[in-house]
């Protein structure tokens, strides 16, 4: 398969730069068997699913991982934090070492030290400035002052919601908005680098009528990062290769999957990383979902099996992206496009604070 057979044309502004209010979000709704569509909203939800299904959500939490640093001449540059390798104790000072994107990468340099607010410094954790595959920097953060603290409990102070770059705020940095709307409600495991988007459609209260439906609710958590989003700069999709991420599944999420799967109910994945993370553990043990930690770089595409996931809430996705390759693996490339198509002409809003999609 070609890259560009997942291609499709989206004008510029049906791409949302602000989610419309919780629960109240267009739904297309899709039949991967027939290729039926029909429009709802997603307060229809409740209606959707049925008693006995097993909801399973991605209860990662978003960290404000976009910081900026500035160097010895006041250049800023803007780093991405990707992710924690470990805290390090060295014989002159402690610190965290983190794998970081930068922006612009050619200011970091084999000594050359970066000033954040809070008393924090970064540097390159080694004297080779070479960046490891993907662009990603080690970097050594340290605290400097009286008071220390973790970086990421500093970030609360330090970072801002790392929005994708489609989504356009003044001086690209998002606000106090974002720091609600990019979270869902049900977030818990800090972190993710980006939203798992779907869940950004529920609240509190439309969770509370689907217990009372009879919809069991079960967590995983996948931690968003480069494996997510990272462009797909191949021409063929087989060519491509995803980045691992972390995630843990709980014992009795293990437990209520796998019953239901045996009792012939459907398993109901909110977001393309729940599935991810459903169909790696079947993956990995027979089609049984496990409990524990692990890692993922599982790539679906069409042709793809799919051992337990029945039916998927997810966003609108980005153009020749992985995100859009998994959907078309789940619904069938062809219903896919089509729906998408669709979706343009009806006038949907597309992409992380867009409108949402049911595939059953």
């Amino acid at each position: 398969m070609d890259v560009s057979d997942f291609d499709f044309d989206l004008p510029p502004e049906f791409i949302a730069q602000r989610p419309a209010p919780r629960g109240t979000a267009r739904l297309m709704t899709l039949d991967r068997a027939t290729g039926a569509i029909a429009h709802r909203t997603v307060a229809d939800l409740p209606r959707l699913l049925r008693p006995g299904d097993v909801l399973v959500v991605n209860d990662t939490k978003v960290i404000p991982a976009r910081i900026f640093g500035k160097d010895e001449k006041g250049k800023r540059t803007e780093f991405l934090l990707v992710e924690r390798i470990r805290t390090i104790s060295l014989s002159e000072k402690e610190g965290e070492l983190w794998r970081c994107l930068a922006k612009p990468g050619r200011r970091v340099k084999a000594g050359r030290k970066f000033f954040l607010e809070g008393g924090w410094t970064a540097e390159l954790a080694t004297a080779d400035p070479v960046r490891a595959e993907g662009g990603l920097y080690a970097l050594r953060f340290t605290k400097h002052g009286s008071k220390t603290s973790s970086l990421l409990d500093a970030l609360s102070s330090l970072g801002s919601a790392p929005l994708p770059p489609y989504i356009r705020r003044p001086n690209g940095v998002a606000d106090e908005q974002d720091r609600a709307d990019y979270q869902t409600v049900f977030a818990r495991e800090p972190g993710a680098i980006a939203a798992p988007t779907a869940g950004l459609h529920f609240t509190g209260e439309m969770l509370a009528v689907l217990a009372a439906r009879g919809v069991e609710f079960a967590r995983v958590t996948l931690h968003v990062g480069l494996g997510t989003f990272k462009p797909v700069k191949v021409d063929r999709v087989a060519d491509h290769r995803m980045e691992f991420e972390r995630g843990s599944i709980p014992l009795d999420t293990a437990a209520r999957v796998n019953r239901a799967k045996a009792e012939g109910r459907r398993v109901v994945a909110v977001g393309t990383t729940s599935v991810r993370t459903l169909e790696a553990s079947a993956l990995a043990h027979g089609s049984a979902v496990a409990a524990g930690a692990f890692e993922t770089d599982l790539f679906l595409v069409p042709g793809a099996p799919f051992r337990v996931v029945d039916a998927l809430l997810t966003n609108f996705h980005l153009p020749r992206s992985t995100l859009l390759m998994l959907v078309s693996a789940f619904a069938g490339r062809e219903n896919v496009l089509a729906a998408y198509r669709e979706a343009v002409a009806a006038g949907y809003r597309f992409f992380s604070y867009g409108d949402a999609m049911f595939v059953s």
